[in-house]
């Protein structure tokens, strides 16, 4: 079920966003302002849309399940930019909206008049956020930006796989998604300055920024030391145990988090003796000593069916977990409980699922509202009532589109 409740005014309500992004960062920044009330106007081109719309498959019926998957909660208008006539529907939307999000590379939205200054002297309280893969400036500013390349550029790659496998990007697009997060934390950090006075301004964010920030205590390590982060499996460089271990039956997480928590894990192991080893007395010991307490655990921990032992470490108080599939990980009823999964009505698709907000707001909550839209479903809607064309106009700049 949805977060959003009747009555209970969105966080964002009553604001606008112009949505010119495509893909994933930009489109995953406005669907969380959508999700917290933001209205999102999403402009496509027509006949085409958004590249995501042909990505695929999966498709439900026609949509693609990746465009359905970052873009519930928007309106779209197809509206080609370069339109001669479409310069009056710009003018009129730029002119009222809170914020305006885009992610072409550096120069494409001046070209098409609808820079960050062309915007600002028509609208000076707008937030204007320009996403790009490596930022408004520097050396390498006009060069493209994808998920993967970014997961390489930006170290991430180098840290995630075997020890003595080759580098992998993760399952999930997380520079894009980070970048994302972190232009919706800019938005909502310059939407709190202009309500104190400061006016619109502009958020550079850049996915390798993104990437990097990403780099926390593995950064901090190559800063402390010198020394190149290095794979390390599931292993963590500095807790220990904190890994993949097999049980009879699947595989599971152990994180042990303190020397208390390592003092309960080998109770319910057995070996109450283990926690007293000298090798293993302190976390540090256990990290120095990682390689001999794998050895040790492993066929402990692989005597146990993976339920049972689960059960036993969480009623001893050590955090652990089954590693499942994403349909396991959907199926679990926490996550019906949390309202992460919401069943909608699409346009053209019919019935579908899309994820909840895990934003939690108790007295302005955010939530799912609408499904994504169909491309253009609401360009006659937004001419008409948001920009005020006629019937007549309408058509014009429709059908010659």
């Amino acid at each position: 079920m949805s977060d959003v409740r009747p009555g209970a005014a969105a966080p964002l309500a009553g604001l606008t966003v112009l949505d010119f992004s495509r893909v994933l960062a930009g489109p995953y920044c406005t669907m969380q302002l959508a999700d917290l009330g933001a209205r999102v106007i999403k402009i496509e081109q027509p006949g085409r849309g958004d590249d995501t719309r042909a990505w695929g498959p999966p498709f439900v019926g026609t949509e693609s399940a990746y465009f359905l998957s970052v873009n519930r909660n928007k309106e779209s208008l197809a509206l080609d930019l370069k339109h001669p006539r479409a310069r009056r529907v710009l003018d009129a939307l730029v002119a009222r909206a809170d914020v305006l999000v885009e992610n072409f590379r550096p120069g494409t939205m001046e070209r098409l008049g609808l820079g960050y200054e062309a915007v600002r002297a028509q609208n000076p309280r707008a937030v204007y956020c320009s996403i790009s893969g490596f930022g408004q400036t520097g050396p390498r500013r006009l060069e493209a930006g994808y998920d993967a390349m970014m997961q390489a550029e930006g170290g991430l790659m180098s840290i995630t796989g075997a020890a003595d496998g080759p580098p992998f990007r993760l399952g999930v697009a997380i520079a894009d998604i980070a970048t994302g997060m972190f232009a919706v934390q800019g938005i909502l950090a310059a939407l709190f300055a202009r309500e104190r006075g400061a006016g619109g301004q502009r958020v550079d964010i850049a996915m390798l920024d993104a990437v990097t920030a990403l780099l926390t205590y593995q950064a901090s390590s190559a800063f402390a030391t010198g020394a190149t982060p290095m794979r390390m499996g599931n292993r963590h460089p500095s807790i220990a145990p904190y890994d993949t271990f097999a049980a009879a039956d699947g595989e599971f997480v152990l994180a042990v988090g303190n020397d208390d928590q390592f003092r309960r894990t080998c109770e319910v192991l057995g070996q109450p003796a283990l926690a007293s080893d000298e090798r293993f007395r302190t976390n540090q010991d256990r990290v120095r000593a990682g390689d001999a307490l794998r050895r040790t655990l492993a066929p402990l921990l692989a005597a146990w069916t993976r339920a049972d032992l689960l059960r036993a470490l969480t009623a001893a108080g050590v955090p652990n977990g089954a590693v499942r599939t994403v349909t396991e990980a959907l199926a679990d009823p926490q996550v019906a409980a949390r309202g992460m999964i919401v069943p909608l009505e699409h346009a053209t698709a019919g019935p579908i699922r899309v994820l909840g907000t895990p934003l939690k707001l108790s007295e302005t909550p955010a939530g799912v509202r609408t499904p994504p839209p169909a491309l253009g479903q609401h360009t006659v809607q937004i001419l008409r009532d948001d920009v005020g064309l006629s019937d007549a106009e309408i058509r014009d700049l429709t059908t010659s589109a």
